[in-house]
């Protein structure tokens, strides 16, 4: 089995994929990366419930674990343990949600930007944290990433994973774990029309 990509999560976006999302899919969890989170924010609950079902078959065969992005009811129908919210969605949630979130779901992945977010994040239940933008990306074009010192303060008071988003490639993954991280968050490299012959390639640009 191949270990290139073990410390990477996929985050979706079905919109840069040219062709078959989910053969798409397929492929990508095929490299047996740490995990997928399925974010897909504009369709409907039950456009993404549809979408989930058959990105969760996928994942569990491959032994890969999925986080659905802010879906809880959703979640709780298909029986998926592993949630993603951003850290203001989670500070939103009501004390009786926060329980139920807790006892549910084993994994609970926060989005956050500084120190003061992952400080909230862990202590209202956090498993993970997602921390950005730590370089330039296109997604966010102009935005000035945080850098690797960021990555590092962080890291050194955090008491659970963090995983380094935002400009994140194969190349830079080991200068993100070098400052504390447990990996990187990746999303136009596993999702862009070129993606499949990239990765069998090795080819990370």
């Amino acid at each position: 089995m191949c270990d290139k990509y073990k410390d990477t999560i996929v985050i979706t976006d079905r919109s840069l994929v040219s062709g078959d999302f989910l053969k798409q899919m397929e492929y990508v969890i095929g490299l047996h990366p740490h995990a997928v989170i399925l974010r897909e924010k504009d369709l409907s609950d039950a456009e993404y419930e549809a979408l989930a079902r058959n990105i969760l078959i996928l994942c569990r065969e491959a032994g890969v674990s999925c986080f659905l992005h802010s879906r809880t009811e959703v979640a709780g129908r298909l029986n998926c343990t592993r949630l993603h919210l951003s850290v203001e969605a989670l500070k939103a949630k009501k004390s009786d949600e926060l329980t139920y979130m807790k006892k549910y779901f084993h994994e609970i992945s926060v989005s956050c930007h500084s120190m003061e977010d992952m400080e909230e994040a862990v202590k209202l239940g956090a498993t993970q944290i997602v921390l950005g933008t730590i370089f330039e990306t296109d997604c966010k074009k102009g935005l000035k990433g945080k850098g690797l010192e960021f990555v590092k303060k962080i890291c050194e008071k955090c008491p659970v994973p963090v995983y380094a988003i935002g400009g994140i490639n194969i190349e830079r993954l080991p200068l993100v774990m070098e400052a504390g991280a447990a990996g990187g968050c990746m999303m136009s490299g596993f999702m862009r029309k070129n993606t499949i012959k990239n990765l069998a390639a090795n080819a990370w640009v």
